[in-house]
């Protein structure tokens, strides 16, 4: 469930996007009460109904703010000839109004039987025809070999592109820039052009980020060539939720304002290195309202490399699917694990690398010897792995620490459809065909039959007991458990009915939450119940 500020805030992809904002430190100047401190003559008099006369800046501060204002000039100089801005034209098919195949139903009836208004010849078959699209972005060169040069700026600004025009820093016009990948998972794209005299920008190292360190950004917005703004780092590893659930967001959260047409430009720090590429606003009116996003250039650097060289990046899988420990500890804490960090292996695919290497109730609390503290590490550690590696992993498992060691695999296109293919085995035993019931903490309990299996796509999972209704505020509606989930395991005692469940539940210890293993047509999860007054 999205938080208050997300559900008002409208995370903006734009295909332009600017970061600015101005700042005094404390340092450069002073509070004015303590200038008139310093200068007594300068300070308002009540009776005589005089103003003080403004506070002047000492020789110091006033080089301190020059000083900042040149690292500026000296940046913007050293990175504006590799900033470029791109205007696309896309092709989309058409898309009907709501309600006008209704309409259409209405007055032309479907009497062929195919599910569409039978239309006279010629009428409204323009809704299926392409429309161009046009939009403007921007990029930043990072690589120059001879009259070649390679942009890097954001899938959304030129994957799909049908035409492109790239207008460089210098004024000049280049056609025909090619698409050499897109990656959708990150939003990055690569684009090639043939032109002379062009530099590239520097690679910086996002890893040494830290929250409050000045940046820069540069782009178009607005259609405004040649823009830069400026801001501080206001947070890391931020999630966004526009790259949907297989895409990789770990942004760099900026408050240097992003409006259209800054997307797919460059951050850049006081060295003038390129550490991100402006990707998005949290903004409710589509425009810059404080928060900025950005793509760190060392994930932008692995998808740039691999989209250069090879037209799509190949990343790392292991083939589970994983929950933090730090959202619910309390899950966590019924293996036996106290730690307040680390990766819940909540079920493995089979026939994929973690396959006979990790088991689902696994923590993972290291992957090469280097703490893991949640599944957004995890994923972006896993997916800069190459497939074939052997990768050392340390996992918390039966109340102690253990080194596994998997060979990471390649990561299927669909992940999706990858895990639904790939559930893990179901239990040894026979299917039961009774239909038991049951009822406790507030859910309905029945054993699965092929009838129920179906309604509720189940899928491979056939025995267990199966939850058909949950009563609100209950004990079970508070451990999130769902109409169509199933419970085939209680703490390490695989359930098989309906009745089985029930009993081995009544038999836990009720002082301290229960664990339950539930599968539903999504996968399978850890469930941490809390018995009413536990």
């Amino acid at each position: 469930m999205l938080n208050p500020v997300r559900r008002k805030l409208a995370i903006a992809v734009t295909s332009a996007a600017s970061l600015g904002a101005l700042f005094a430190g404390s340092s450069l100047i002073r509070d004015n009460s303590a200038r008139a401190q310093d200068n007594p003559s300068t300070t308002a008099n009540p009776a005589q109904g005089k103003v003080s006369a403004p506070a002047q800046l000492s020789e110091n501060e006033q080089q301190s703010l020059d000083g900042l204002a040149g690292i500026f000039r000296k940046v913007g100089k050293h990175v504006e000839p590799a900033v470029v801005q791109l205007n696309v034209r896309k092709s989309a098919k058409a898309s009907r109004p709501p309600g006008y195949d209704d309409m259409l139903r209405r007055f032309f009836p479907d009497r062929n039987g195919d599910g569409e208004p039978d239309l006279p010849e010629g009428f409204g078959d323009n809704g299926g025809e392409d429309q161009i699209q046009q939009g403007t972005g921007s990029g930043v060169v990072m690589e120059v070999n001879g009259s070649d040069a390679y942009i890097l700026t954001n899938n959304h600004v030129a994957g799909g592109a049908t035409e492109m025009l790239i207008i460089l820093a210098d004024g000049r016009r280049i056609e025909g820039g090619t698409v050499l990948g897109t990656d959708p998972k990150t939003d990055l794209a690569v684009v090639k052009i043939k032109a002379d005299g062009l530099t590239a920008a520097p690679w910086g190292d996002s890893d040494k980020l830290e929250k409050g360190d000045w940046i820069m950004a540069f782009g178009s917005p607005f259609g405004y060539v040649g823009s830069m703004t400026h801001g501080i780092v206001s947070a890391l590893n931020r999630r966004a939720g526009i790259l949907g659930a297989q895409g990789y967001e770990n942004f760099i959260q900026v408050d240097a304002p992003i409006n259209p047409g800054n997307s797919g430009g460059p951050l850049v720090n006081t060295r003038g290195e390129v550490v991100g590429i402006n990707t998005a606003i949290a903004s409710r009116s589509g425009g810059f309202q404080g928060i900025g996003f950005a793509i760190p250039s060392n994930q932008a650097k692995f998808v740039y490399t691999a989209l250069k060289n090879n037209g799509k990046v190949v990343r790392g899988w292991l083939g589970v699917k994983i929950s933090d420990v730090a959202q619910e500890p309390e899950k966590a804490r019924t293996f036996g694990y106290q730690g307040g960090e680390g990766v819940l292996v909540e079920e493995t695919f089979k026939d994929t690398p973690a396959t006979g290497k990790l088991q689902n109730g696994d923590i993972v609390t290291a992957l090469a010897g280097r703490p893991v503290k949640n599944v957004q590490e995890l994923r972006n550690t896993i997916a800069a792995t190459p497939p074939g590696t052997d990768l050392k992993m340390t996992v918390f498992r039966d109340g102690k620490n253990a080194d596994v060691t998997v060979k990471i695999g390649e990561q299927p296109e669909d992940l999706m459809q990858a895990a639904v293919g790939g559930k893990g085995p179901g239990g040894e035993a026979a299917a039961h065909a009774d239909q038991n019931t049951g009822k406790i903490f507030g859910m309905t309990l029945v054993t699965p039959t092929e009838e129920l299996a179906k309604e509720f796509a189940l899928g491979e999972t056939k025995q267990g007991a199966l939850v058909t209704a949950v009563e609100r505020n209950s004990a079970a509606d508070k451990a999130d458990l769902n109409k169509g989930d199933v419970i085939t395991r209680v703490f390490n005692e695989d359930v098989l009915t309906a009745k089985q469940a029930v009993e081995a539940i009544k038999k836990a210890d009720q002082s301290k939450p229960i664990r339950l293993y539930v599968a539903n047509s999504e996968g399978s999860r850890f469930v941490a119940i809390k018995p009413h007054g536990s």
